[in-house]
């Protein structure tokens, strides 16, 4: 046997020190992120030190693509673009899966999506990124199958239930996803019978979807609460730990005696926070204060899209610090270029969104000194 010199063992020593400097041991940071035990607020699962929401909705990029057009041939583009939302000071990616990219049939799965799927996880885990995965999006109407508009209520419930079930086994081994959002601003309309799924467009998109076209005489409340309860059964049979919500329009800032539907006591039940997507209006930051105190429902609460689209960013400064007292976070938007890059633009998008982007992780630092 070869007798091992000093020198060789100094080596090997520093060999392994240096592996070990380097080793990528993402999963290790990275505790699970659930509820306190009071249903105050939220918590690492491992240290119980409170957790505040600190993000970006990552929905599409500058030209208007959704992940899936991209996310296979441009995967260098998003690596980087994760990289550059951790600069921001965030802590958590809001993503949106569109149900025609992970079912090809009522109960066909798209195998090459979910492994991609788990492959962005892998990278959240490596960024320590927390994943707000919201799904069964229907955004781009051009790419709907039309048989998945052709289902009825109940065949269209049971394809969206087997959406999740797929989703659930990828993502429930992974401490990085943060929640399921079930859908994106769902709504249910009058008793009168409707023809199409989904609601309005907004830039090409269809961010609002109906999740039935004939209430008939059932109360809004009754039909709300069967789909949560059935969609969150379909993740709870796979995954017991990654905390459920829904994203809702906030009609208490439209309709001040409007009362929450969703995160109802009761139809909410099965849903573990509050997230509503909140954009202030311009001299009225104290009604708009006001509208979002009404989910305050003894849940946590996140404000899961965020932007000053009707407000001076002076005004969303002071809707953000007069909502700390009872919100738990903060979502607003990246869209794959920084803050540099928009002003270069020579635009006023640009220049708007470069000045939001600066002010944003500014803003992050604020708070993560202020929550130490």
């Amino acid at each position: 046997m070869k007798k091992l010199t000093p020198s060789f063992v100094v080596l090997v020593l520093l060999l392994v020190l240096n592996a070990s400097l380097f080793a990528d041991d993402s999963e290790s940071k990275l505790e699970r992120i659930r509820v306190s035990a009071d249903g105050s607020h939220f918590v690492g699962a491992t240290t119980g030190n409170r957790f505040i929401v600190w993000g970006v909705n990552y929905d599409h990029n500058h030209d208007g693509l959704l992940l899936e057009d991209y996310w296979h041939d441009q995967w260098d583009t998003v690596v980087d673009d994760f990289r550059e939302i951790k600069r921001l000071g965030c802590n958590v990616v809001r993503i949106h899966l569109q149900f025609s990219k992970f079912m090809k049939t009522t109960d066909k799965p798209d195998s090459q999506n979910l492994k991609q799927l788990n492959r962005l996880i892998t990278l959240a885990e490596q960024t320590k990124l927390y994943l707000d995965i919201t799904g069964l999006g229907c955004y781009h109407k051009q790419d709907v199958p039309a048989w998945y508009d052709d289902l009825n209520e109940g065949m269209r419930w049971e394809a969206q239930s087997r959406f999740w079930a797929e989703v659930a086994k990828i993502c429930k081994r992974s401490p990085a996803i943060f929640c399921y959002d079930l859908m994106n601003e769902p709504i249910i309309g009058g008793a009168a019978p409707q023809s199409e799924w989904l609601a309005g467009e907004l830039g090409g998109k269809h961010f609002v979807q109906r999740i039935t076209l004939t209430p008939g005489e059932r109360s809004r409340e009754l039909i709300a609460k069967a789909w949560v309860e059935r969609l969150a059964k379909s993740i709870r049979n796979d995954d017991q730990q990654t905390m459920i919500t829904v994203g809702v329009i906030p009609w208490a800032h439209t309709w001040p005696n409007a009362k929450p539907l969703f995160h109802d006591p009761v139809v909410g039940k099965p849903l573990d926070f509050v997230a509503v997507h909140f954009y202030p209006k311009k001299g009225n930051i104290k009604g708009s204060l006001e509208a979002i105190k009404v989910y305050d429902v003894g849940k946590p609460l996140v404000i899961e899209e965020m932007f000053p689209l009707k407000c001076s960013l002076k005004e969303m400064d002071e809707f953000i610090d007069g909502s700390q007292d009872f919100t738990d976070g903060w979502v607003s938007f990246y869209w794959g270029k920084t803050a540099e890059e928009n002003s270069q633009a020579g635009d006023i998008r640009g220049a708007m969104m470069a000045q939001w982007l600066e002010y944003w992780q500014s803003k992050s630092q604020e708070l993560l000194q202020a929550t130490d």
